[in-house]
């Protein structure tokens, strides 16, 4: 933990933007350097013009590929493109359009200006569902997108991703053929054709925010928050939602204060985040300190980060747990949406609460336990198999009141909402509903920590199978399963999860760092997760031949 987190940042925390931007246009990565090729993780490729790995030539060969991946699949309707407000969103998103405009690729950008510009994730996703709606799986009418953010990621990054027509994000039989062709472009060099500026300028534009923001009558019971006078105050911590959050206020009759100074590229005005790193992610305590001082008059202040896929609940008990959040969630929408389909399920990543399972079953449902990666949600979230998906991280979505599909990515907009429509119809917070909730099912103590892990080590903890396992007990109890699939998809969980009846861990391999990353629950409370944790770490160690 770092000696400032929780703290304002400081003007030496903040990045050079000139630097930065230079930086983009003027590097050349070099494609014979693994931490400078274009790597797919589960929300794109990303990384920083600084040292490299998110530059113009990185983005103009992943438009080409796009731009012939798209051509490959049968997909001629349009391509909308939105960005963020990080730094390098803005030159990484012309960079695009001038590749995909001379590709012969029709675009639709952002006709919204100022800090209407910008485009959320959700609103690209809710975009390309609602041009595809009626189209035939192989029409080839249909429309994708791009998303330059990311996400939560500190100022300096940029990040880049492909939604399908699906509109969430691709899988990786997708991202894994851009990626291969896209470094296959930086390594022959090749002249990647570009449009002039006269043909970006008169570029076919799309509303982004007015399609989203007036149809959230369809995902959303607004006449009941107007009518409670839910007082609502959100920090869009300077990301895309900023405008939108004002649209939400004036045209929909909702209490709602947007609290902030607005969009600011360096982010100036954050809390540091627990590693001392200026950070937008709104499921962080440190992060969301900055909302410390507003939060007398409001029942619930909520966060989004840059690309508002992500959300953060802060009521008079203080910022939510992303897995209790998620829990009162589920547990309110199935109680309060009886047009869905009873025979639908319940999406969660296997490293979230076992507390969403005990509630799930308690409403009669299926839960569908997936890997980690919003992707695994997106067939049941489009064809209303799932009416809800959510991960620990703090990003989830679900469809909307007809049992329709709204977004196929994550929606900190969508769940933000849904926290003043939890207040307003049971006239409880959400905090107050996960009591409720802890006093039927048990009170779980949950949490994550990073171990150090060699890149052999990582390896081999990705290549696991549940044979490699010789325990039978974990912290005192029986174990009951062992996986390295997940239950809901048999999709490998790229590590290993071990379950007992009270208790459970998975330990995973960072995608970026040296680090393995344990995550680990008990129903038996905090002294029990610490003997969880110790034998997990012990087993893992066993495991990997340590």
């Amino acid at each position: 933990m770092h000696e400032r987190a929780g703290t304002a940042a400081r003007p030496e925390d903040l990045i050079d933007l000139d630097a930065l931007l230079d930086a983009y246009a003027k590097v050349v990565p070099d494609p014979s350097v693994d931490a400078q090729r274009v790597v797919f993780g589960t929300s794109g490729h990303r990384g920083s013009a600084l040292n490299g790995s998110f530059n113009e030539a990185h983005i103009a060969a992943i438009s080409a590929a796009i731009a012939e991946y798209r051509a490959a699949q049968g997909i001629a309707g349009p391509l909308f493109i939105g960005a963020d407000t990080h730094a390098l969103s803005a030159p990484a998103e012309r960079t695009a359009i001038e590749v995909l405009l001379a590709a012969g690729v029709r675009v639709l950008a952002t006709a919204g200006e100022g800090d209407a510009a910008f485009v959320p994730t959700p609103a690209l996703s809710h975009a390309i569902l609602r041009y595809n709606r009626g189209r035939d799986a192989d029409d080839p009418g249909r429309a994708d997108g791009i998303v330059v953010t990311p996400s939560h990621n500190p100022p300096s990054d940029g990040g880049f991703k492909y939604n399908p027509p699906h509109g969430g994000p691709a899988g990786g039989d997708a991202t894994g053929w851009i990626a291969d062709r896209a470094n296959a472009l930086l390594e022959s060099g090749a002249v990647i054709a570009r449009a002039d500026d006269a043909a970006v300028r008169s570029v076919e534009r799309f509303d982004f925010l007015n399609a989203y923001v007036d149809t959230l009558g369809e995902a959303i019971d607004l006449d009941a928050i107007r009518a409670a006078r839910v007082p609502l105050a959100v920090h869009p911590l300077g990301g895309a939602s900023v405008a939108y959050w004002a649209a939400i206020r004036d045209r929909l009759g909702i209490e709602l204060t947007v609290l902030g100074p607005g969009v600011d590229p360096r982010w100036g005005f954050m809390h540091l985040d627990w590693d001392g790193r200026i950070r937008m992610d709104p499921s962080s305590a440190h992060v969301m300190s900055t909302v410390d001082a507003h939060r007398g008059p409001f029942a619930i202040i909520a966060g989004n980060d840059a690309d508002a896929d992500r959300h953060g609940i802060v009521t008079a008990d203080g910022l939510m747990n992303p897995n209790h959040y998620l829990a009162v969630a589920i547990d309110y929408l199935l109680a309060h949406r009886p047009d869905w389909s009873p025979a639908a399920g319940i999406g969660k990543t296997l490293v979230s609460s076992g507390i969403i399972d005990r509630v799930v079953a308690s409403h009669g449902r299926e839960l569908l336990e997936v890997p980690v990666g919003f992707k695994w949600f997106v067939p049941g979230l489009a064809d209303g198999s799932v009416v809800f998906g959510g991960e620990e991280s703090a990003g989830a979505s679900f469809l909307c009141r007809d049992g329709s599909a709204w977004s196929t990515d994550k929606d900190g907009i969508l769940l933000a909402l849904l926290a003043a429509e939890i207040q307003a119809v049971t006239g409880q917070s959400p905090s107050e509903r996960y009591r409720e909730l802890t006093d039927r099912f048990g009170d779980p103590a949950y949490a994550r920590v990073d171990a150090a892990a060699t890149p052999e080590q990582k390896a081999r903890l990705g290549a696991l199978s549940p044979d490699d396992v010789d325990d039978t007990e974990l912290a005192g109890d029986p174990i009951t399963a062992i996986l390295t699939e997940a239950p809901g998809n048999g999709a490998p969980i790229g590590g290993l999860k071990v379950q007992t009846e009270h208790a459970w861990f998975a330990a995973r391999p960072s995608g970026t760092e040296d680090v393995m990353k344990i995550y680990a629950e008990s129903f038996r409370g905090p002294e029990h997760l610490s003997e969880v944790q110790a034998a997990a770490q012990a087993l893992v160690g066993r495991v990997l031949g340590d």
